[in-house]
């Protein structure tokens, strides 16, 4: 599985990055045919200059696309989300399969 890591308008420290690649690699466990997994991390500025943390994940598996996007005060938290979401989604789409 390939793991692209891009941020937007701002440079990750290294202990984020190392963070998402752990708990990326983790997401196997739950599909054995992932090609490739894009995060996207972005500043988002709404009102009186509150910059939430935006977190949007890609993951490509043959013949399908799973895509995620959530925000909230850290990234950490944004991307646990993030991941929450795309692993109901991966369970749902095994389970149809199975059907």
């Amino acid at each position: 599985m390939t793991v692209n890591i891009q941020t937007v308008h701002f440079d990750a420290d290294s202990k984020l990055i190392s963070y998402i690649e752990k708990k990326i690699s983790k997401l196997s466990q739950y599909h054995e045919s992932i090609t490739k997994a894009d995060v996207y991390l972005k500043l988002d500025n709404i009102v009186h200059n509150i910059k939430d943390k935006v977190v949007e994940i890609k993951l490509i598996v043959p013949r399908h696309e799973f895509f995620v996007k959530h925000s909230s005060k850290s990234f950490e938290e944004s991307f646990d989300e993030a991941m929450d979401a795309l692993i109901i989604q991966i369970k749902k789409k095994k389970e149809k399969q199975a059907a």
